[in-house]
């Protein structure tokens, strides 16, 4: 196969690293997380190129130009020319807050927290989670 005629979409979304697993990929497709022109798209969708690409990795909606389709999968610095990330920065900040969360500080060994000091962790990542 020609390095640049259409390729499927879970193939191209394992190719240039979007997801770790082709299976994923195909996963995430079957799940309707994969869009491209606005319309979700099943994992044997083939793509041709210069099409808008949008992947829900829920928090983060993740938007993408695919500059040119391909199948097998390259390193990290050749995926860039394949894929032109269009992802606005609210986006991309999502993504940095949603692992970290908010537990407050202890000291180490101090023990697990009092029933208040709980409370007062929640009321904090409520806010967190909210916006406020």
């Amino acid at each position: 196969m020609s390095e640049y005629s259409a390729v499927r979409i879970d193939k191209y979304l394992w190719a240039v690293r979007i997801y770790k697993t082709r299976s994923l990929a195909a996963n995430a497709c079957r799940m309707g997380r994969v869009i491209i022109d606005g319309n979700p798209v099943k994992p044997s969708k083939l793509i041709s190129g210069n099409e808008i690409l949008v992947v829900r990795k829920p928090p983060v909606n993740f938007t993408f130009r695919i500059l040119f389709p391909i199948e097998n999968r390259v390193s990290a610095k050749l995926a860039v020319n394949y894929a032109e990330d269009l992802t606005p920065e609210n986006e991309k900040l999502k993504a940095t807050y949603h692992g970290t969360g908010i537990a407050g500080f202890r000291k180490k060994g101090a023990g697990r927290p009092t029933k208040k000091e709980r409370r007062t962790i929640g009321r904090w990542q409520d806010d967190f989670h909210n916006g406020i």
